[in-house]
């Protein structure tokens, strides 16, 4: 999914995380609302969801949110 993501427009990145206790958290940035809204609806997204929903979750949530600015910084 996160190489199919990121061959749709609109797209600009990813991160995500799991701890041992099996929570994980995904973040997937997108350009606009709209391009948000587009993969929501891909058809391959849409069919790995609902597998997901059968499969492999008991829930999930879902946050979406708009980030304004964003920076860090790294030890050398």
């Amino acid at each position: 999914m996160e190489q199919l993501a990121a061959d749709q427009p609109g797209y600009r990145g990813i991160t995500s995380t799991r701890g041992l206790d099996g929570l994980g958290i995904t973040i997937s940035y997108w350009a606009d609302e709209a391009a948000a809204i587009a993969w929501r609806g891909h058809a391959e997204h849409t069919a790995i969801r609902e597998q997901g929903r059968a499969n492999w979750y008991d829930s999930y949530e879902v946050i979406v949110t708009r980030v304004e600015r964003h920076y860090g910084w790294t030890r050398t």
